[in-house]
C-alpha cells in the first residue's frame, strides 16, 4: 500500500520515497522488522531498507555497508536516522563472507558436524578438528579480513618462540662461561639479553596492538583532528580507512597479546606448534565475543584428548538454552524500543528516555550474557570449561565489584596486565612517596592506585568504540572509583556518625541499588548516538520526568511495544532475578542445584525453558535475531 520511488544498488540497498502514513510489509518482512519496534511515518519521509547492515549516510543518500543484522534508516526533515540497528552508522565495506550467529541454525550444522568428527577420529588429533573448524566458521563469516587473523598469530607464535630462544640460548651460555666468567661480566651480560627479549615483546605488541588501533581508531582519531583544524579555520583531510573490524578483533588481539605478555614473564613456556597456538588463537565458540582466554587455563583443555561425555553434551545444552532465553526471549525483543527512543530521544518524554535506560540495563545484560552462555555451552560440548564472564553484576555493591563481576575476562586482563605494572611501577612509587610528603599518608598511599586505576578504566572506554561518547563513558567509571578511593575515610566517619552497620540487609539493599544508578549513568554514553547525546539524554529523564506517565495505556501509545512484549520482557526479568538470587545465596549454578532434585523437576524446568524459547523467542520467517552487542568490538 506505499506508492514509492525505488533504487537498488549492486549491494541490495533499497530506498523508499514514501507518500503515505504507512509501512510496506513487504519490506518489513523482506527486513524482518516487526512494525512495533518503528516509529509511525509522516508524509514524505524517506526510509532505507537493508537486510543486515549499516548506512553511511551522505547528502540524504544511505549506502548499504554490511550483512549483520536488519537496519531501517529515517530520514526526516533531511536528517537520517537508524531507527532500528545496534551500532552507528560506519564508513566501512561488505565484509566478504555470510551471516553465522550464535542463533543461527548454520551455525549449529557446523557445531553438530564438527562433535560428530571430534568424538570419531582418534583423540590425539581432536585439537585438529577444532582448529579446522575454527577457521571454517572465520572464513564462512569474514574471509575477505582472515589475513589479520593469521598475522597475528604468525606474529604472536614466532615473537613468544623468540624469546624463549633468547632465554635458552642466555642460560646456555652463562653455564658455559661459569667458571671464566667475573659476576658483573654474567650481570651485564644477562641484562643485555634482558634488553633485547623486552625489545622483541614490545614489538609484538606494537605491531598487534597498531593493527587493532588503525582498524578500529584511524577514523576517529583522524575525524577528530580535522574537526580540530576546522575550528581554528583549516581545513585539513587526513582521509578515512575503507575496512571493517574484521569479527573478533579486539578479543583476539587481547588474547594473543596475554600470552606474549606470559611468555615473556616465564609464566607458560611457547608454544612450538603453530597450529596448536592458531587454535587457540581463533576458537570459534569465544571468536564472536569473548570470553577472553588466559593461556595457561585455556590452552591445555584445547590440545588434550577428551571422552565423549553425555553430561558435557546435557550441561553445554542446558547453556545454550539459558543463553537463547536471554538472546531470543529478552535481548532481542527490547532492543528495537531502545534504538528508537536513543536515536529520537527529542521527540519523547523524559519518563521514557528513562524507562529505555532502565530496558537497556536488561537488554544488555541479557544479550552480552546470553551469548557468553551459548559460547560456554558449546565449548562444554566438546569438554572444555571456558571461564565464567558474567557474576551476578546488578547485585554488586560498589563499583569496583561490579567491574569484578561485568565482563570478568576484560577486567582481569586489563588487571594483570595493565593495572598491576602501572600501579607498582618505578614512576608511580616515586609519585606515592612525593605524595604521602605533601598530600598525607592516605591520599599518598591510594593516589597512584587510584590514578592506575582511571587509566585503566579510560582504556576499557576506549576498547568499547571509537567515539568520546565511549571515552566519556571510560572517564566516568574511573573518576567514580577515584573520587570514592580517596574519599574512603570521609564515608567511614559519616557511616559511624550516623550509627550505620554496614552489613544490614537494608544498607546492602541501598548500597546496592545506588551503584545500578552509577552504571545506568554510564549506559547513556552508551545507547546515545553521540557525547552530547548522552547528555542531553541525562538531562531530559531528570527534567522531564513524570509519573503520570508510566500508565501502561501511556506507556504502550508512546513506545514501539506491544502489551504482549512489555508481559514477556517482565516475565523474563522476573526469571533472570529470581536464577540470580538462588545462585546469589547458594554460590552454586542453577544445573548444579538441579542436578540434586528428582528426574520430574529437572524435565519440567528443561521443557518450561523449551517452550518459553519457542513460543516468545523472536525468531521465525523474516525475522533474524539481532547481532549480538559485542560482536561489534
Amino acid at each position: 500500500g506505499v506508492h514509492c520511488t525505488d533504487y537498488s544498488d549492486a549491494s541490495g540497498m533499497l530506498l523508499l520515497d514514501v507518500e503515505h502514513k504507512c509501512w510496506s510489509r513487504e519490506m518489513l518482512n523482506l527486513c524482518g522488522v516487526r512494525e512495533a519496534q518503528l516509529p509511525p511515518l509522516r508524509v514524505g519521509d524517506v526510509i532505507a531498507f537493508g537486510r543486515c547492515g549499516a548506512y553511511s549516510v551522505t547528502e540524504g543518500v544511505a549506502v548499504f555497508l554490511s550483512r549483520d543484522m536488519p537496519r531501517v534508516a529515517l530520514c526526516r526533515d533531511g536528517n537520517f536516522t537508524l531507527v532500528v540497528c545496534d551500532r552507528r552508522a560506519q564508513h566501512l565495506p561488505d565484509a566478504g563472507g555470510r551471516s553465522m550467529t550464535l542463533t543461527s541454525l548454520s551455525f549449529y550444522l557446523l557445531v553438530l558436524a564438527l562433535l560428530v568428527l571430534y568424538y570419531l577420529v582418534p583423540k590425539r588429533f581432536q585439537w585438529v578438528v577444532l582448529l579446522i573448524g575454527s577457521y571454517a566458521f572465520y572464513a564462512f563469516v569474514c574471509l575477505r579480513y582472515m589475513g589479520f587473523i593469521v598475522v597475528t598469530t604468525l606474529t604472536t607464535y614466532f615473537g613468544a618462540r623468540g624469546m624463549d630462544a633468547m632465554t635458552a640460548h642466555m642460560e646456555q651460555t652463562v653455564a658455559a662461561h661459569k667458571q671464566d666468567w667475573e659476576r658483573e661480566e654474567r650481570k651485564s651480560y644477562k641484562k643485555r639479553c634482558k634488553s633485547r627479549r623486552k625489545a622483541l615483546m614490545i614489538a609484538t605488541l606494537l605491531l598487534n596492538f597498531g593493527i587493532l588501533a588503525v582498524l578500529k581508531y584511524y577514523n576517529f582519531f583522524a575525524e577528530s583532528m580535522e574537526t580540530l583544524f576546522a575550528s581554528v579555520g583549516l581545513t585539513v583531510s587526513l582521509g578515512h580507512i575503507g575496512l571493517l573490524l574484521p569479527l573478533g578483533i579486539s578479543f583476539y588481539t587481547f588474547q594473543s597479546m596475554g600470552y606474549v605478555l606470559d611468555v615473556y614473564r616465564e609464566k607458560v613456556p611457547a608454544e612450538r606448534n603453530v597450529g596448536k597456538l592458531a587454535l587457540f588463537v581463533s576458537f570459534f565458540p569465544q571468536i564472536i565475543q569473548g570470553p577472553i582466554g588466559v593461556y595457561d587455563q585455556l590452552a591445555h583443555q584445547l590440545y588434550a584428548e577428551h571422552r565423549y561425555s553425555f553430561d558435557n553434551i546435557r550441561y553445554g545444552a542446558q547453556l545454550i538454552l539459558w543463553g537463547f532465553f536471554k538472546k531470543l526471549v529478552i535481548a532481542d525483543r527490547a532492543v528495537g524500543m531502545i534504538h528508537t527512543v536513543a536515536g529520537a530521544y527529542t521527540d519523547y518524554a523524559g519518563t521514557y528516555v528513562l524507562l529505555a535506560a532502565l530496558v537497556y540495563a536488561l537488554q544488555l545484560y541479557a544479550d552480552f550474557s546470553g551469548g557468553i552462555d551459548i559460547s560456554r555451552g558449546v565449548a562444554q560440548m566438546f569438554g572444555i570449561t571456558m571461564g565464567e564472564n558474567f557474576r551476578r553484576p546488578y547485585f554488586s555493591r560498589t563499583l569496583t565489584e561490579y567491574w569484578h563481576r561485568w565482563h570478568i575476562s576484560l577486567g582481569d586482563w586489563l588487571r594483570n596486565y595493565l593495572f598491576y605494572p602501572l600501579s607498582i611501577s618505578k614512576a608511580f612509587l616515586n609519585w606515592g612517596r612525593h605524595a604521602k610528603q605533601h598530600l598525607g599518608n592516605h591520599i599518598g598511599k591510594v593516589l597512584p592506585t587510584a590514578v592506575a586505576s582511571l587509566i585503566t578504566f579510560l582504556v576499557i572506554g576506549i576498547w568499547h568504540g571509537a567515539s568520546w561518547k565511549y571515552v566519556a563513558f571510560g572517564f566516568w567509571n574511573g573518576m567514580v572509583i577515584l573520587v570514592s578511593t580517596l574519599l574512603q575515610p570521609v564515608s567511614d566517619k559519616v557511616v559511624a556518625g550516623l550509627h550505620i552497620e554496614r552489613k544490614s540487609a537494608w544498607y546492602q539493599v541501598f548500597s546496592m541499588l545506588r551503584t545500578f544508578v552509577v552504571v545506568l549513568i554510564g549506559y547513556y554514553f552508551d545507547i546515545a548516538d553521540g557525547f552530547r547525546a548522552a547528555m542531553g539524554m541525562m538531562l531530559k529523564s531528570v527534567t522531564d520526568l513524570h509519573l503520570s506517565q508510566l500508565r501502561p495505556g501511556a506507556v504502550l501509545e508512546a513506545l514501539p511495544l506491544t502489551r504482549y512484549d512489555w508481559c514477556v520482557l517482565l516475565f523474563g526479568t522476573v526469571v533472570i532475578f529470581t536464577a540470580s538470587v538462588i545462585q546469589e545465596r547458594s554460590q552454586r549454578t542453577i544445573r548444579e542445584i538441579l542436578d540434586e532434585k528428582c528426574l520430574a523437576l529437572r524435565w519440567a524446568v528443561l521443557l518450561a525453558g523449551i517452550f518459553a524459547v519457542v513460543l516468545m523467542g523472536v525468531y521465525g520467517p523474516g525475522v533474524q535475531a539481532s547481532e549480538f552487542v559485542y560482536m561489534q568490538f
